[in-house]
């Protein structure tokens, strides 16, 4: 307890400070007696900025040495490896597999088939619904041995096969086979908000279209994988997963053992996009064989299973009238999708995005899911919005064209003010803005009344669409940060790092909440045992939902700081600061971190932290991107040239991962727009190019000049750091800004992705 004299701090007798320690693994108060303090020379401090620089990320020389450990790189003693057996067509009924002749191959040590694993896991059923559903599998001692007996396995299958729909017009024909038991299509799910009817009759000019967009991959560089140790009754799983306390939960689940019991550990990670949100056949398959066999056991997909049973962004089928006066205030839009999940799936689809870009009084969508027999949809990336974004986009394009307006004009006229959805205020939208400086950093020059396409071989066309995306995040979120004996500090949370950059965001927040240096700060994730509970890392989540909570965590760690430096100073605390890993006294530094550590001696401070509940707004990030392509009309082939993109999304912790976020989602973007198609052969029901020779993805040869960039300002409103998620957003628009671009290179709409030689090839002959 300190008191003020004469201008003078004196302390009464007694110095001691009550301080929260941890022991052991425990926290625990205690009251410390403080040593004799002699303060060095004073000196004044420059102030840091951490939050909103782009120091080299954290993990950047283990990644570039080879030293960042993936699933794959797991090894445990006497491991041994599983393999599953997929069913080789899209239905029917397994009648014969001769397990024994698996068990009989060298090095194999256990095989399992229909009936071997609980029902809750989903494994090894009569019953095929889809090609590529596990039906089997072998543990061996060595990959090579396991995929040996697999390939036994296979051969002695024998399936009564029975008719299939692959494809949505085959699911919903009226003479379809069951592709369920309870049938092929849900009930429509019909969202309406004014008067449609009316909307549509104080139309001065309407247009219809059908778009489709097409089943596609996740193709992650690493494939899902899981290895399982069983030590008694406990249960470590090393998982390359999105969500490593949900991964417990559905494991724990499925096998009927506490989740206490079971730990998941997930270091670094090759991608998952949306795919990887919990436990999946591959990890109840080694978790199975580990508890059998009392060994530890490792089962990756091989590219072959990645791309045919780890789920997929779904196709659509979407039928969109819009309806406009000719000024082109928006009066009307309707939405009729069809969207085949798949096996199984959420029922989501396109809608939503019609409810919230525009501020259109009358919108009225209707979904109808169908089910084929093909493998189940996974969330991919901005679900939902990305084919939405493509149709709704398409058809403002369009109806653009119709109104001889320029396009951003047009989205201008109709920008959305507030959510109109869910009938409430945003917390910030500057989608204006980006529209503005969009068209500026690109040069953009009306589409209306351009010169017709020249006589040219190769045409050129600009394009522009829009997105927005729900990022607020949200709890439960929770974080500790602990500053250890020597000064340095630890920020423990159980998040996962997708390969997005969070252990340097979350080091980032919590340096700049301390007052510390970033090269004191470690962020440790990835362990459901040893930290905190936070959830998946989807929906554009992570920063928004575990940073405000790593703050909290750090602003009450350096107020427990400040409480023993005030003791020890002979302060009063509010006169005192942090800044540079230093704690300073009246903006004069005092005393260092690690002193002031040292001499409470062997003891850690600790902040802990939550994730309040949101506002009660409309918390979304919103962006324009602009398109520039050529199209060679002799061959239908189209490039793009450049892509100028630009988003609101709060304040920007980190500018060059951001940056780097809304390459990735672009780039994925342009896959989406010009190659990613999944082929079903739809007489077998197998897919065709399950591979990343087949199955293409862009690469660098594709990558056009892109110019990305975030508008500058936090959203205080969203929360206390005043942060939106930015990993979703960027693909949104993309696609269908470059379809636009290529009908205005061209002078026709093609309204189905990919934009394939054959497909601009066919649009232009009609």
């Amino acid at each position: 307890m300190s008191e003020k004299r004469k201008g003078k701090h004196t302390t009464k007798r007694g110095r001691f400070v009550q301080t929260v320690v941890e022991v052991e693994g425990r926290t625990e108060t205690r009251v410390v007696e403080l040593p004799a303090f002699e303060p060095p020379p004073w000196t004044a401090a420059t102030p840091l900025t951490i939050v909103g620089t782009s120091p080299l990320r954290v993990d950047a020389a283990e990644k570039v040495t080879g030293r960042a450990r993936y699933t794959a790189d797991i090894v445990r003693p006497g491991m041994l490896h599983a393999v599953i057996v997929r069913a080789p067509l899209a239905k029917g009924t397994v009648t014969a597999m001769d397990l024994d002749a698996a068990r009989a191959m060298p090095g194999v040590r256990a095989v399992m088939g229909t009936g071997d694993a609980p029902a809750a896991t989903r494994l090894f059923r009569r019953d095929i619904s889809y090609a590529g559903q596990p039906l089997a599998a072998v543990c061996a001692e060595s990959l090579d041995a396991a995929e040996c007996a697999a390939r036994v396995l296979a051969t002695s299958l024998r399936v009564d096969a029975a008719p299939h729909a692959v494809i949505v017009d085959d699911a919903i024909a009226p003479d379809a086979p069951l592709v369920r038991k309870d049938g092929n299509t849900t009930a429509p799910d019909v969202v309406e908000r004014g008067d449609v009817a009316r909307g549509l009759a104080a139309a001065e000019v309407t247009i219809t279209r059908e778009y489709r967009t097409p089943v596609a991959l996740h193709s992650a560089l690493e494939p899902h994988g899981a290895v399982c140790e069983w030590n008694g009754e406990h249960l470590t799983v090393w998982e390359s997963t999105q969500g490593i306390f949900r991964v417990r939960s559905d494991v724990a689940k499925a096998l009927t053992v506490p989740q206490a019991k079971v730990r998941v550990l997930k270091d670094y990670m090759g991608g998952g996009f949306g795919a990887k949100n919990g436990a999946g056949a591959h990890t109840y398959t080694a978790a199975l064989f580990a508890r059998q066999l009392g060994a530890p056991v490792r089962c990756i997909n091989d590219r072959r299973a990645e791309q045919t049973d780890s789920g997929n962004r779904p196709a659509t089928v979407q039928k969109v009238t819009i309806a406009a006066r000719r000024d082109g205030t928006l009066t009307a839009l309707v939405l009729d999708a069809l969207i085949p999940l798949g096996i199984s799936g959420w029922e989501g689809g396109p809608a939503q995005i019609f409810h919230e870009l525009y501020a259109c009084p009358n919108v009225r969508t209707t979904e109808i899911c169908v089910y084929i027999n093909a493998s189940g949809m996974q969330a991919f990336r901005g679900p939902g919005y990305v084919e939405g974004a493509f149709a709704l986009e398409g058809a403002m394009n369009a109806l653009a064209r119709a109104l001889q307006i320029d396009p951003v004009a047009l989205r201008l006229k109709n920008l959305a003010t507030r959510d109109e959805r869910a009938n409430r205020e945003f917390s910030g939208n500057r989608l204006d803005e980006c529209y503005t400086e969009g068209m500026r950093r690109f040069g953009w020059t009306s589409t209306v009344h351009r010169p017709p396409p020249t006589v040219t071989r190769v045409k050129h066309g600009i394009g522009v669409a829009a997105q927005t995306w729900p990022t607020g995040g949200g709890p439960p979120s929770y974080a500790d940060v602990r500053i250890n004996s020597d000064g340095s500090v630890d920020v423990l949370a159980g998040t996962q790092d997708l390969g997005t950059g969070a252990r340097t965001i979350l080091a980032q927040i919590a340096a700049e909440a301390l007052g510390a240096r970033l090269d004191t700060v470690r962020a440790v994730i990835g362990d459901t045992e040893r930290l905190p509970y936070t959830g998946n890392s989807w929906g554009s989540m992570t920063t928004p939902s575990v940073g405000p909570a790593v703050r909290m965590a750090a602003e009450e760690a350096k107020a427990r700081l400040l409480e023993a430096a005030a003791q020890m100073l002979d302060a009063p605390v509010e006169s005192l600061s942090t800044n540079d890993s230093q704690v300073l006294l009246d903006s004069v530094v005092a005393l260092s971190f690690s002193d002031l550590c040292r001499k409470l001696g062997n003891v850690h401070i600790v902040g802990h932290g939550s994730r309040g509940p949101n506002p009660e707004l409309a918390i979304v990030t919103v962006g324009a991107q602009f398109a520039e392509v050529e199209v060679d009309p002799e061959t239908g082939v189209v490039r793009v040239l450049r892509v100028v993109a630009v988003h609101d999304a709060g304040r920007i912790i980190n500018p060059a991962l951001a940056e780097s976020q809304l390459h990735g989602g672009i780039i994925q973007g342009i896959g989406y727009a010009l190659f990613e198609e999944r082929h079903i052969d739809r007489a077998r029901g197998v897919t065709l190019n399950a591979n990343l020779h087949d199955y293409k993805i862009p690469t660098m040869a594709d990558v056009p000049a892109i110019d990305a960039s975030f508008l500058d300002g936090a959203d205080p409103a969203a929360n206390h750091i005043g942060a939106r998620g930015i990993a979703e957003p960027p693909i949104i628009p993309t696609a269908p800004a470059i379809a636009a671009a290529v009908a205005d290179a061209i002078g026709v709409e093609v309204c189905e992705i990919p934009l394939t030689p054959w497909r601009v090839l066919t649009a232009l002959a009609q």
